[in-house]
């Protein structure tokens, strides 16, 4: 898929400048820049659909755990107060 960019003169420049100082083609610059935006903004949407599915769940069930609970969990983690995951509350 061939696909065009327009850049204004500043943004191309400092493209150019980027990619002569990284020995780098600017086409390679633009497309790891694009790369590097379309995976950023996949995981944010993948992290904000898990805690709208996380919200919607709470909503039906009640169930959770408190913060405290949470961190007090995930502090134990490979030590030997290592625990299993508190039971939820309604």
């Amino acid at each position: 898929m061939a696909t065009s960019v327009k850049l204004d003169s500043a943004l191309q420049d400092r493209v150019q400048h980027l990619a002569t100082t990284q020995r780098r083609s600017a086409h390679w610059i633009m497309r790891e820049a694009i790369r590097q935006y379309v995976e950023r903004e996949e995981a944010r949407e993948s992290f904000k659909q898990e805690a709208l599915a996380s919200w919607a769940e709470f909503q039906a069930t009640g169930q959770h755990l408190t913060g405290k609970e949470v961190r007090h969990w995930v502090r134990g983690w490979g030590t030997a107060a290592e625990t299993e995951l508190p039971p939820v509350r309604e």
